[in-house]
């Protein structure tokens, strides 16, 4: 077996964002002992005094959530890519938040790369013109016009739809007949750990002139999910590869957002809800959730635009994000708590979510490279990021309707 490089066992437990205390304890190879603790053995490796065996290497790779050929790289490789960075981070943010985020970016920008691989295999490779196609400079109405034309969405269908994920569902389906691969992910492969939170990571996309991907935070509150998608589709526009947050503090988010937010909700309609400081503040909030139900936008977009609009000012905008949020996450753990019922009922097959998750786009494609023998199983199943056993039955699920689709616990 070649040697390790200690180097890289000191930089893989710190990229996962885990102190030395804390990878010891979660490593089940190294157990303590009456010779030495758990910490003092990964000490002793992490310095070269020791080789690691290769159980102990497979166990830091799952801990780690590195591949095992990665330990037997020379050196430590280079910083993952993000891409730009659009975000403003919470106080609280760690070095664990970021490390959940680069696993899941790296899986993404893995799979994504294979997709262009696939369609260029495929001949199905066509030059999308939309990417990189406009400028800050142009304006947010030009940038508007584009994204419009792009998805061709009327606003009166969007907003006759029976609910905001459908009413998602419309403008998702706008986007990957556009060639845009939209999923929606938010975790490392269970919906019970490895969360990555909305603060974290809201939106991120990978502006590719021939399989541009969107991703948007399952854990993300539903009705912003249209938001979300038109967000990133303005970045996509203006060919950037990044990853957005929850907060727009920055010159590209605002401009992103007041495309967006343009987009589902004209200035010339959120005019009308403007309030003065006489009124009551839960009367406020009360127009807002009875506004945001009837056009199918978030309770917090629709204070932003009045905001922006000038109907409200800063405190107050401020005042009211606070409380759709502290609604949403009681409205967000009643969900969780239906959907573990259902679960321990028989629930909704797995199968049915994760097809929903993935989009039609990226299932069909998988579906034609098989049958055209460029995929081989194992390679699409790290396309779907499911296991191989499970592709057959993705295939046999037929497209689902929200009704059928729950957001996992």
């Amino acid at each position: 077996m070649p040697r390790i490089n200690p180097e890289i066992l000191v930089w893989a437990r710190e990229t996962a964002g885990l102190t030395l205390e804390e990878a010891a304890r979660k490593n089940q190879r190294l157990a303590d002992t009456r010779r030495a603790s758990a910490v003092d053995k990964l000490n002793t490796l992490e310095h070269g005094m020791a080789e690691p065996s290769r159980p102990v290497l497979v166990e830091m790779a799952r801990v780690y959530r590195r591949p095992l050929l990665t330990f037997y790289l020379s050196r430590p490789p280079a910083k993952g890519d993000r891409g730009a960075d659009f975000r403003t981070l919470p106080a609280g943010h760690t070095d664990a938040d970021d490390a959940l985020l680069d696993a899941l970016l790296r899986d993404i920008r893995a799979r994504q790369s294979m997709v262009r691989a696939v369609l260029e295999d495929m001949e199905e490779a066509e030059r999308l013109d939309f990417i990189a196609a406009c400028r800050m400079e142009d304006g947010p109405a030009a940038v508007l016009a584009s994204l419009r034309a792009l998805l061709d969405v009327d606003l009166v269908d969007y907003r006759k739809q029976r609910n905001p994920t459908a009413a998602f569902r419309l403008l998702r389906a706008r986007a990957e007949s556009a060639g845009v691969f939209v999923l929606i992910k938010g975790n490392l492969g269970t919906h019970h750990t490895d969360i990555v939170d909305t603060d974290v990571f809201r939106g991120f996309s990978i502006a590719d002139d021939i399989a541009p991907f969107v991703i948007i935070n399952q854990h993300d509150a539903r009705s912003s999910w249209s938001f979300t998608l038109l967000h990133e589709m303005v970045h996509l526009l203006l060919g950037q590869t990044g990853v957005s947050g929850a907060r727009a503090e920055n010159e590209i988010e605002w401009f992103c957002d007041d495309v967006a937010s343009e987009f589902l909700l004209p200035q010339t309609e959120s005019k009308s809800l403007a309030f003065s400081d006489n009124d009551d503040f839960e009367g406020v909030v009360e127009r807002i959730n009875q506004f945001s139900s009837e056009t199918k936008v978030s309770r917090t977009m629709v204070a932003y635009r009045v905001w922006r609009g000038g109907g409200i000012d800063w405190d107050m905008y401020n005042r009211l994000k606070s409380a759709f949020r502290e609604q949403w996450l009681r409205e967000r753990e009643e969900r969780r708590e239906q959907a573990r019922q259902r679960e321990r009922a028989g629930g909704v097959s797995p199968q049915v979510t994760r097809r929903f998750q993935l989009g039609t786009s990226l299932v069909n494609l998988v579906r034609r490279a098989m049958s055209s023998g460029e995929l081989t199983t194992s390679k699409a199943a790290s396309v779907l990021g499911v296991k191989p056993g499970q592709i057959g039955l993705l295939f046999d699920v037929g497209r689902p309707s929200w009704e059928e689709v729950h957001e996992p616990p």
